[in-house]
């Protein structure tokens, strides 16, 4: 029997579990609350926590309300050497309001206005960051990808210049019968489209900067979520100073990006096209060049995970993991049109938050699963996942004894749904058991309706998915759920509506017209499918194919030795 074979069947042994642990929500835990839930995010949301930016006002009175509530329900701390956090050294910057950019194009300056025009930030350590008449290359997508026989590069030299990108992946607007269609996944966003790629990529060939032009459908959200950080930017530490960090980063608007390749005499739609063939070629915008000085303030500060614990009855060593993220986007530097400036992140992720809190008291209240609960809320998700990419850097639990690992990260909060949706439907196994979790509900798992968004690579989860632990997310702005009250279209209005005008914005508060009932129907099929996986002997996989097998597969032996 192979191997990939014995791990389904094995896996077939987790549904066993499922019936057991629904049934311990009707008894001693008690069924999640919507009422609990709420509470936690009305608190989380509240003036005093001041938006909870990382090592901003309100990080300390988040942690001493998270390991309060910890505490409270009997779990463990499970932080280097038994702390309840774990310091996350951050690089903070801020682009200030006096900076400038500027087109130069036939020796007369176009200003570009910062924040409407073009958005730019930098992870440099440096008070300033200033280029003076660099060129301008575009390299299409922007993708080296020899696994798939990809190059848009071709050996250009891209040192001292500013390369533009496109958002997303080569074969994302592909027409039928282009040969690229389907080459990247169709739709469905690799990590080649995502834009931390492609700022990597910038910085490993030694540009200047990085311009990513961009378009709603494409990036997956609007201008206006590309400028929420007015400039603020966080990295981790890093040993070698910043200086593997492209210099400055940054979007353009189309419109903008349209003119400024006009003055090149080029066309930037028909450069999109010729980007979608494996023969495309780097193209410098002749007669434009590019100049900015942006003042920045920086500073090193330490912000903190939060790590908590409730360990197995049989098997310690082995675990389980849920995480959310508890950081939002602080206070704003200026009022926005209805006078206010503190972005609270009740939906972006204080619900998620609130999830795992009823996780872990049901779970601390039910019958202790054989394998350990590790329950993670990380910092800076906001900034680029970097509390969990520093977790999953210094790990405080094996990563390749982590069974599986369930992320929230704004569940909706428009009542009963008939579905939940799946992002990164298709990757591993982890959706066995959620599915039938799901079934035990009366509800089916519907897949991200616009995998084009990328959202597999915009959580949490996928700082432990690098690593091979196999993930399982649950957002809720992944696609309009089939709602009880006016099926997939209300679904679909309430991601709209949330999307287009809230998300990272002020007016995600905690509102009294929220219905936290199906938020507390996904908390409770992780409860379901997570308990029972931790109550198992079963170790899932990726499916064949997946970009994560080869690696969980490296550790294989470690778990075979059990």
């Amino acid at each position: 029997m192979s191997a990939r074979r014995f791990s389904l069947v094995a896996l077939a042994l987790v549904l066993l579990p499922l019936a057991a642990y629904a049934a311990t929500l009707q008894k001693g835990s008690g069924p999640i609350s919507p009422g609990r839930l709420a509470g936690v995010v009305k608190t989380l949301a509240s003036d005093p926590f001041a938006g909870r930016a990382p090592a901003g006002p309100g990080e300390q009175k988040t942690i001493d309300y998270l390991v309060k509530r910890f505490k409270a329900l009997g779990l463990q701390p499970a932080g280097p050497g038994g702390s309840w956090t774990q310091e996350v050294p951050l690089l903070k910057t801020q682009v200030e309001p006096d900076s400038t950019a500027a087109l130069i194009e036939g020796g007369a300056e176009v200003p570009l206005v910062i924040g409407q025009d073009i958005y730019l930030s930098t992870v440099q350590p440096k008070d300033q960051i200033k280029v003076d008449d660099a060129p301008l290359v575009f390299v299409g997508y922007g993708v080296s990808a020899p696994e798939r026989g990809w190059d848009d590069f071709k050996g250009v030299d891209l040192k001292g210049k500013i390369v533009v990108f496109l958002v997303n992946d080569p074969d994302f607007e592909a027409k039928a019968g282009e040969p690229v269609a389907g080459r990247f996944g169709g739709k469905a966003m690799t990590y080649y489209g995502r834009w931390t790629y492609k700022y990597e990529e910038a910085a490993r060939r030694g540009a200047a900067g990085a311009l990513i032009v961009h378009e709603t459908p494409g990036a997956g959200y609007g201008w206006v979520t590309v400028a929420a950080p007015k400039g603020e930017m966080f990295d981790v530490v890093r040993e070698d100073g910043g200086k593997g960090r492209v210099p400055f980063q940054g979007w353009i608007q189309r419109n903008t990006a349209d003119a400024m390749f006009l003055a090149a005499g080029l066309n930037l739609e028909a450069l999109k096209a010729q980007a979608r063939t494996a023969g495309f070629k780097p193209v410098t915008l002749e007669g434009v060049r590019f100049r900015a000085d942006l003042k920045v303030t920086q500073a090193q500060v330490v912000s903190h995970n939060i790590l908590a614990r409730l360990p197995g009855a049989k098997r310690p060593d082995e675990s389980v993991m849920f995480s959310a993220h508890w950081d939002a986007y602080g206070i704003a530097p200026t009022p926005d049109a209805t006078g206010q400036t503190i972005r609270r992140g009740a939906a972006d992720d204080a619900i998620g938050v609130a999830g795992l809190l009823e996780l872990a008291r049901a779970f601390a209240k039910g019958p202790r699963p054989d394998r350990s609960l590790v329950f993670g809320v990380w910092t800076a998700e906001e900034r680029g996942l970097l509390g969990s990419e520093y977790w999953a850097q210094h790990p405080t639990v094996s990563l390749s004894r982590i069974a599986g690992s369930y992320t929230m990260d704004v569940l909706q909060t428009a009542g009963p749904a008939r579905d939940v949706v799946l992002v990164g439907a298709g990757q591993n196994d982890l959706e066995r058991g959620l599915a039938d979790a799901a079934a035990r509900q009366g509800r089916t798992v519907t897949p991200d309706a616009r995998p084009e968004r990328g959202l597999f690579y915009r959580a949490d989860h996928f700082s432990l998915a690098k690593r091979g632990v196999p993930v399982l997310l649950l957002m809720g702005i992944g696609g309009g759920a089939d709602l009880v009250k006016g099926g997939r279209k209300a679904g679909d209005q309430w991601v709209s509506d949330y999307t287009a005008n809230c998300y990272h914005q002020t007016c995600d508060s905690f509102s009294s017209k929220w219905d936290l009932r199906g938020a507390a129907q996904d908390v409770e099929l992780l409860y379901v499918a997570g308990g029972a996986l931790a109550n198992s002997r079963v170790w899932p996989d990726w499916n064949t194919g997946s970009e994560f097998a080869a690696i969980r597969a490296q550790s294989s032996g470690e778990r075979r030795q059990r």
